[in-house]
């Protein structure tokens, strides 16, 4: 069997569709479809169903999706194991979206150039989907919101830098306190699912300042632009530059109390692919 069709397998299944797995692996619809096919026909059974452009694992699909998941991670694990200490392979990093563009770059940039021959996998997502894929070995490392709750001896967190929370408003109302705005303004919630987002709440909470919410979303850049717009304030984290492009918003601080995001790594501490992890960590300090 052609480990490729698993793994395309588990792209669709994992995103949704053919396209989505197609741009991901930058394959076209029409390979992933015969990588699919090719892969039902030697098992014997359908594995996906399609609905439209939406597609689900069959029952036997879901039957095979741990084990199929399970049997591509411990390969990689034996080609770890083979290679022992060195860099070699392939790399999978995680990172929430605003460390993807903020501090992902320039270690990464650090990293390829010292190990030119790593295949480097990114999977973009939220503090709570990239942290659990990493305790479950499927993420190398990742870039994450600092967890609120107490880590698993198994894993290793590493700060790379923390973030204040903010008030960004438009410019005419920066002559305001941070209060007198969340207080009195249309506020922009930064989403409660979001580990950063629970910060915010928590403060909100703390300080028992009554808001008028107007919107809740998941994308700092989105809300950034929002504000920008004039449809309210918003409470964030100052994150790491780039902002969108042409913002006219300004910072305004917290008083007292103001709460922190820490951005940080984190990585099981005895993984097989220590080697290129403690690598890719390296390049912090470079």
């Amino acid at each position: 069997m052609d480990t490729r069709y698993l793994e395309s397998f588990l792209e669709v299944v994992e995103r949704g569709s053919l396209a989505a797995a197609a741009r991901h692996l930058q394959l076209t619809p029409a390979a992933i479809a015969q990588r699919i096919d090719a892969l039902e026909k030697e098992i014997g059974v359908g594995l996906l169903a399609r609905s439209g452009r939406v597609v689900r694992p069959t029952v036997a699909g879901g039957a095979v999706l741990d084990k199929a998941r399970t049997f591509l991670n411990d390969l990689r694990n034996l080609k770890s194991i083979a290679v022992g200490q060195t860099v070699v392979g392939e790399f999978r990093l995680g990172a929430v979206t605003t460390a993807l563009t903020g501090y992902v770059p320039q270690m990464l940039s650090r990293f390829m150039s010292s190990y030119p021959d790593v295949g480097v996998f990114i999977e973009p997502g939220t503090s709570r989907e990239l942290f659990d894929q990493v305790r479950d070995d499927r993420l190398d490392v990742a870039m994450i919101v600092k967890p609120e709750f107490p880590l698993d001896k198994s894993l290793m967190f590493e700060p790379i830098a923390d973030e204040p929370f903010i008030v960004i408003c438009k410019p005419d109302l920066a002559h305001r306190t941070a209060e007198d705005l969340l207080t009195n303004e249309p506020l922009i919630r930064y989403d409660r699912g979001h580990w950063g987002g629970r910060l915010a709440d928590s403060y909100l909470l703390e300080r028992k300042i009554k808001t008028t919410d107007r919107l809740e979303l998941d994308s700092l850049e989105a809300i950034a632009v929002l504000v920008d717009r004039g449809l309210g304030v918003s409470l964030v984290p100052d994150w790491s530059n780039p902002w969108p492009a042409g913002l006219d918003v300004a910072k305004v601080k917290l008083q007292k109390g103001r709460p922190v995001r820490s951005i940080g790594l984190i990585w099981l501490k005895h993984s097989l692919r220590s080697a290129t992890v403690q690598a890719f960590l390296r390049t912090r300090s470079s």
